[in-house]
């Protein structure tokens, strides 16, 4: 019966990959395609670094350049949804009628109303203390 010694280097897997690598890195290269090979490698990915950084620039540049007109869209949209606020608050007595007849159940401010809105008092108050000064 043959003993096996478990301190021997050549049953480590780690030892044999680097004596693998060894034994490669030791051979002649093969010819003059190895170093062109390796130097049009070099080339494409330089030249995707390249081409990949344009790119990012161009779509930075027309982000930028698209920046006024949407914010122009944008602003012209809050200017027509305040108006159509300012004509929903300003609307008198037909108009919550005529509006409660088409939405039977509208939500303001998180709470649903079914079948009556919110009134909307108009004027000018103050507090007043109620509490007698002593």
């Amino acid at each position: 019966m043959i003993m096996f010694d478990p301190n021997d280097l050549r049953r480590n897997a780690a030892w044999q990959a680097a004596q693998q690598w060894r034994t490669r890195a030791n051979q002649p290269h093969r010819g003059p395609l190895s170093g062109l090979k390796l130097i049009l490698t070099w080339l494409l990915f330089g030249m995707l670094l390249i081409v990949g950084t344009v790119l990012g620039l161009f779509f930075l540049l027309l982000g930028w350049a698209m920046l006024p007109i949407v914010r122009y869209r944008m602003k012209k949209r809050l200017e027509q949804l305040r108006a159509e606020q300012a004509k929903d608050a300003g609307g008198g007595y037909h108009y919550r009628e005529t509006h409660r007849e088409t939405h039977t159940q509208e939500t303001y401010s998180g709470a649903h109303y079914r079948g009556s809105e919110p009134e909307l008092l108009e004027g000018d108050y103050e507090v007043r203390d109620d509490k007698p000064k002593s």
